[in-house]
């Protein structure tokens, strides 16, 4: 692990780290999903709908603790993959993607309709970026990577909610 100082703040870099390097690339590419040649935030967010099935059964704190984890980890993630290909938000990066899917599916009741709604109305807010979550990419490296998908996410999960509340399941 190296610390290199800029602009009067030390941060860590895990490119000396090949071992930590590795691990940043598979959790920031979604498993591989990232390299799919047709649509790699859509394939990153089936992996997200996937990879939440496990968590429904955890008690609410548990999904909330699990979210904040992939969510910091996706940060640190997204933030090296991207320095290193030197793109400000690499179309590989998929792991906000699978942040914002948990967000989408957070404290919902987990059924097939469900799922497909909140997957699909997440792509959609993913795509649109209502407001703020424009906004929100602009922060800074990962931090912007995956703080717009987290407020897609958000709106996914009011909607799907607003769906329920219209149609119940």
């Amino acid at each position: 692990m190296i610390w290199r100082v800029s602009g009067g703040e030390a941060t860590q870099s895990v490119d000396s780290h090949p071992i930590l390097e590795r691990a940043a690339t598979l959790l920031a590419t979604g498993f591989g999903s990232g390299y799919s040649p047709i649509a790699p935030g859509t394939a990153g967010s089936l992996v997200g709908l996937a990879l939440y099935w496990p968590l429904v059964r955890l008690p609410a704190a548990a999904q909330l603790a699990a979210l904040t984890v992939l969510s910091a980890l996706g940060v640190w993630a997204a933030t090296g993959l991207a320095r290193r290909i030197g793109q400000e938000d690499p179309s590989v990066v998929v792991v906000d993607e699978i942040a914002g899917m948990w967000v989408a599916l957070l404290f919902l009741p987990f059924t097939a309709f469900t799922a497909v709604a909140a997957f699909l109305l997440f792509r959609v807010m993913d795509v649109i970026k209502p407001f703020p979550a424009g906004r929100l990419e602009r922060l800074p490296g990962g931090l912007g990577i995956v703080a717009d998908d987290l407020m897609a996410g958000i709106y996914a999960n009011l909607a799907v909610r607003l769906l329920l509340a219209a149609w119940p399941a």
